[in-house]
């Protein structure tokens, strides 16, 4: 298994080399890319692949002689013969029909029924968006973005805005022949927002009155899509749509929707099908998104059902993001949605991208998990990319490796930059061999067999009943451990556990995914709720899985230090009453307050000596000036900057309702929904080694 994932912020960019009109040097039989596992033979002329160990001729505006250890002389000079990653400029040949691509666009499309406007959501974006057109992904910070956007707003019928820099006040265009979707304006849809800054602030204003007194209830989804579709298609680029939405699409039009909620098929054999998506339209329409490099992402204010399974088809296949904030209320949910929204505007992207894993012989990349689209068994297509997205990649062992030469992996994606330029980025990995299973079990990565495992299970659903799928995770995870109990461990009795090292954390981990809402729901559980989850921890990255299974428990009775509290285990009984705990899940952030804490830190942390006077609704922590107050609004600042969500605070008091939610997180206890406990778990799991070695 291996982890892929485009750089954030906080890294330096990799270096891009630039091999001019001949383009990245390549290997003529497998079409691996230049890389440090070259073998450069014959006094420097010729090159043999590490992968399939085909000859090349180097040509001869590359070539470089050999020092006397068999190495080009400008080796260090050249990021792509000594670093591990790094880029080339494409040249045409790497483009869409051999032309070089336009910079992309982002298109606003805005739900204005009356759910909308009525919670403050088209408000909210509307004022927000004026800020954040400043703020649109560059390469070079001193430099104007070059990406253009565009604006719809939409109920049952779409509005399209005219916001052309000559105009004196916006024109909105009305489609109302949904079934038929096309943009009735080319000159003027897309634009440079510094050319149309006060036609767009204009509109901005204008949005939320147009709409304050509206009726409409029903919503169109599927036109939505296509009308963003058809903006990029006309503009000839690629680009991201930003869609707003709030309901269950039921109008009239193609890609309407039924409400299929049936809490019944829940741990059925018909359960299956509710994770698939409704008719086969929206499979068809991310098809074509990708096609275009077309990336959508959904923020959804749902008040009820909204068939979490269909609406995210298209945003999971074009490696776009789902952002859910069920029952939005503009007082407590603006915070964590805006910080959502001003990431996912600003963070670096890649568009209209496509990813290949090349391997030396004897392994070979066989299966993907994450956001994306395959036409094919080796192409991951991905209409966008980001920071935010990690691809697993599963290995098969298929022929003879060597422990003198390890096994390579290369991953190249050709995609097109923020700026609209077309570039290779290249990650190579050189990994050992061994032949004694002791060593392999020596080396093992629990925290990564468990994002493999999560994903493989999620995807699992789709096809089998969900206790099926948590059969088969036992059942590998105590094939693992049952096969390193018979070669690897020294004889002891059939009573006794042993586990290996490595994986001595493996049963509590496997033991959260299998209780998981998706797998093991709670009874107020939502279908969507289920949903959304097995589509957002298709994209995470290992250090995402690992606290989102596994929270992060942290005793806040000694704040002194720089270095945050030593983690406690995720369990009631490790909660004392005389004590403050901070949880966190990369989803979730919780204050759980003891009803016996000291009044002097209750009046450090809240303002207030009295446990009974705090107030359980706060949604961030009054600013004191003391170093408590301090220290803890810091680790909860970090926490926020780690993840890719922004963590909404809530605050639990001991015995106070909202306990039950905190209480689904300490994940070492027995589940409402019947889950194991650790202990339990653990007897069950020795259980099952004795069996496979009986």
């Amino acid at each position: 298994m291996a982890k892929i994932k485009v750089q954030s912020k906080e890294q330096t960019p990799p270096y891009v080399v630039d091999h001019g009109e001949p383009g990245p040097i390549r290997c003529n039989r497998c079409k691996a890319y230049m890389c440090p596992y070259m073998q450069f033979i014959e006094g420097g002329r010729r090159f043999q692949c590490g992968f399939c160990s085909c000859v090349t001729e180097v040509p001869p505006h590359y070539f470089q002689h050999l020092d006397h250890t068999g190495k080009r002389v400008d080796c260090y000079d050249r990021p792509e013969l000594s670093l591990g990653s790094y880029e080339f400029l494409a040249t045409v040949d790497y483009c869409k029909n051999n032309k070089l691509p336009q910079p992309p666009a982002f298109i606003f499309l805005i739900d204005v029924s009356y759910n909308a406007v009525k919670s403050g959501m088209v408000n909210i974006v509307c004022q927000e968006l004026k800020t954040l057109l400043d703020y649109l992904p560059r390469e070079n910070p001193e430099a104007d973005s070059v990406v253009r956007v565009g604006f719809v707003t939409y109920n049952k019928v779409l509005h399209f805005y005219n916001v052309k820099g000559s105009l004196a006040q916006p024109q909105m265009l009305v489609v109302s022949d949904v079934s038929d979707m096309f943009v009735p304006l080319l000159d003027g849809f897309l634009v440079n927002v510094n050319e149309s800054r006060q036609v767009i602030e204009s509109l901005l204003d204008q949005i939320p009155d147009m709409f304050a007194d509206t009726r409409e209830t029903e919503t169109v989804f599927g036109p939505v899509i296509q009308a963003g579709l058809e903006a990029l298609k006309a503009a000839d680029c690629a680009g991201k749509l930003f869609i707003f939405h709030t309901s269950l699409p039921i109008a009239e039009a193609p890609g309407k929707l039924k409400n299929r909620e049936d809490k019944k098929l829940v741990g059925t054999d018909k359960e299956k099908s509710l994770f698939q998506p409704q008719g086969s339209f929206y499979n068809t329409l991310a098809k074509d998104c990708v096609a275009q490099g077309c990336c959508v992402d959904l923020f959804l204010f749902p008040n009820q059902y909204v068939d979490m399974t269909t609406l995210g088809v298209v945003p999971v296949s074009t490696g776009g993001s789902v952002y859910k904030y069920t029952y939005f209320q503009a007082a407590t949910d603006q915070e964590r949605f805006l910080n959502d929204l001003r990431r996912d505007v600003e963070k670096p992207m890649g568009f209209d991208a496509v990813m290949r894993v090349r391997t030396s012989t004897g392994i070979r990349a066989t299966d993907f998990f994450g956001s994306f689209f395959m036409s094919n068994t080796t192409d991951v297509e991905l209409a966008g990319l980001d920071c935010d997205k990690a691809i697993t990649v599963e290995f098969k062992h298929d022929d003879k490796l060597s422990e003198d030469t390890g096994a390579l992996m290369q991953c190249a994606v050709l995609y097109t930059s923020c700026s609209g330029q077309r570039r290779l980025r290249v990650h190579n990995m050189a990994v050992n061999c061994c032949s004694q299973l002791a060593d392999l079990y020596r080396n093992c990565e629990t925290d990564t067999i468990i994002n493999y495992f999560s994903k493989f299970a999620f995807r699992g659903v789709l096809n089998h009943p969900t206790k099926t799928v948590r059969d088969t995770l036992v059942n590998q995870c105590a094939q693992i451990l049952a096969c390193y109990r018979k070669n690897c461990a020294s004889p002891s009795s059939a009573g006794q556990l042993i586990l290996p090292e490595c994986m001595k954390l493996l049963p509590v981990y496997l033991n959260c995914v299998l209780k998981s809402d998706v797998l093991l729901p709670a009874a107020d559980v939502s279908l969507d709720d289920r949903a959304y989850l097995r589509q957002f921890i298709s994209s995470m990255d290992v250090t995402e899985t690992h606290v989102f299974f596994y929270p992060q428990l942290l005793p806040l009775t000694n704040l002194d230090s720089s270095s945050l509290p030593v983690a406690i285990r995720a369990s009631e009984e490790r909660l004392s009453k005389g004590g403050v705990y901070i949880l966190e899940t990369g989803l979730h952030l919780f204050l759980w307050v003891g009803a016996s804490v000291q009044q002097e830190l209750l009046q450090n942390l809240f303002g207030t000596p009295s446990f009974s006077q705090i107030d359980a609704s706060m949604t961030s922590l009054p600013v004191l000036d003391n170093p408590f107050s301090k220290r803890l609004r810091e680790i909860i600042s970090n926490f926020r900057a780690q993840r890719p969500r922004y963590m909404k605070l809530m605050v639990v008091k001991q015995e106070d309702h909202s306990e039950l939610i905190f209480r689904h997180f300490l994940v070492e206890d027995k589940s409402a929904s019947g889950g194991a406990s650790y202990v339990d778990f653990l007897c069950h799991m020795h259980k099952e080694i004795r069996q496979l070695l009986s």
